[in-house]
């Protein structure tokens, strides 16, 4: 149990969240984090007196909140994660892996800002000015009231906000900002506490609003330590495929509104821009539909997205078949396959199986199980889904189909892109009717749903395929 002590003892303190304690322990009791705790020093016990307050406390209903009322970016997609805007004295963390956009966002925010009259303070402690610029221009980032300083000393930038007493204020990043009452170099665990620290309470104190891009481990958490989330009022998240433009944006914390919005942006050669409706991305354009492919739709957060799943099943070349995915979890196929063997005679235990979402977006969430399951039979007996069909649902090990969340929602998203049927789990239209102009088909397990869409495959086609029970 943490305490402290007054004499010579040394304490220890974790170099995560700062729990500390009288002995050394190998797994932190705060944070649970193994290997933390360091020798810190001798405590010295600390009694805090009472003092009288500047400000008595109001009533709640008299405090007047239009200072906290959120204010657009001018990005939609970067308003609809932080819940309509950023909040005057807020102050938000950006992660994400190097290369992803999270500096392009960031100056296409501050210059939206800047010429909607804001005085902006952009901070770069990774760039010179010269090159800020140069990448401004661009990506047509260029205002007048958008001022930009190249410091990595936290002493200057405090006083570089000091001096331009800015609206809005972008360090980039906060890993290369360092304090000189703190030992150690930038990005190490202390600095970056104090450093974040410091520029907390100065957004606090002047009401400036501040966005923190932070840098990721290897791993893809947020690096530093964790008490660094627990100061910041917003941490958002860049998700997205290094070989892809597609790039999602999600709030994990967020004090002044949802968590559940996710945000989705294309970023080229001229920036980073918002898709209010990126179903589009996820589905291959083709004049007659192949063999092996399966559409279904995902929830990212509270928006349905349209996608497209691919298979190919090839006689296995060697011993042990291979199992290959992107964009979908590999233990998650291995499942189905097992699934689709045991419970619907769909033999691909000795073919080499590929699977991969299209467009580079990332399937996790169980409803994708069902289309999976049609996309892997549909490549092994070569023969295309019935045009405009989509499954949802959640596959069972006993061969049975559960219903999902959200299912109005996906099939009217899927209704209205063009799709006409719809392969769900028995139950899942127990509170609501299809979207008009679609057929819902209900089935209670994979092998009913095999049956019902290879059969619809045959009646599409002029020739037969080979017999799932062979």
């Amino acid at each position: 149990m943490a305490s402290s002590r007054s004499g010579s003892k040394p304490s220890y303190r974790c170099t995560e969240c700062g729990w500390t304690a009288v002995k050394w322990v190998g797994r932190c009791g705060e944070c649970q984090a193994w290997g933390t705790v360091v020798e810190h020093g001798a405590p010295t016990a600390v009694r805090t007196g009472a003092v009288a307050p500047a400000r008595p406390a109001v009533p709640i209903a008299e405090v007047d909140a239009q200072t906290a009322r959120a204010r657009p970016t001018g990005v939609g997609e970067f308003d609809r994660v932080l819940g309509g805007g950023i909040v005057p004295g807020a102050v938000v963390l950006m992660a994400g892996e190097p290369g992803i956009g999270k500096s392009t966002l960031a100056l296409d925010v501050a210059a939206r800002a800047a010429r909607e009259g804001a005085s902006v303070l952009y901070v770069s402690g990774e760039e010179s000015a010269a090159q800020v610029k140069l990448r401004a221009e661009r990506v047509g980032a260029l205002a007048d009231t958008l001022y930009l300083a190249s410091e990595t000393d936290l002493g200057t930038v405090l006083g570089q906000i000091e001096q331009a007493d800015p609206a809005l204020v972008v360090v980039d990043s906060v890993q290369t900002i360092a304090s000189a009452d703190v030992d150690g170099a930038p990005g190490n665990v202390g600095q970056v506490r104090e450093v974040a620290s410091a520029l907390i309470q100065a957004a606090k104190r002047r009401g400036t609003a501040a966005v923190l891009i932070g840098h990721v481990t290897k791993d893809g958490s947020i690096a530093g330590p964790r008490v660094l989330e627990h100061l910041v009022d917003v941490v958002v998240q860049f998700e997205g495929e290094r070989h892809s433009r597609l790039r999602l944006v999600r709030a994990v914390k967020n004090r002044f509104g949802p968590t559940d919005e996710v945000g989705c942006f294309d970023l080229g050669d001229s920036g980073i821009v918002g898709l209010p409706d990126p179903s589009g991305l996820f589905l291959t354009s083709r004049d007659r539909p192949v063999p092996g492919t399966c559409v279904t739709v995902t929830l990212e957060g509270r928006r349905p997205l349209v996608a497209e799943l691919q298979a190919l099943v090839s006689e296995a070349s060697a011993g042990s078949p291979r199992r290959t995915t992107s964009g979908l979890d590999a233990s998650r196929l291995a499942m189905v396959l097992a699934v689709l063997g045991q419970r619907a005679g769909v033999p691909l235990a000795r073919h080499d199986c590929y699977a991969a979402t299209v467009g580079g977006v990332r399937l996790g969430e169980p409803a994708a199980d069902l289309a999976l399951s049609l996309a892997l039979t549909s490549a092994l007996l070569d023969l295309a889904l019935p045009v405009g069909t989509i499954a949802v649902g959640e596959v069972g090990l006993a061969g049975d189909l559960r219903p999902v969340t959200g299912l109005p929602r996906r099939l009217a998203e899927a209704a209205r892109i063009g799709f006409t049927e719809a392969v769900v789990p028995t139950g899942s239209l127990a509170e609501g009717q299809p979207p008009a102009g679609m057929r819902v088909h209900e089935v209670p397990t994979l092998a009913d749903a095999v049956a019902l869409v290879v059969s619809a495959a045959q009646a599409s086609t002029d020739r037969r395929a080979p017999s799932l029970l062979d």
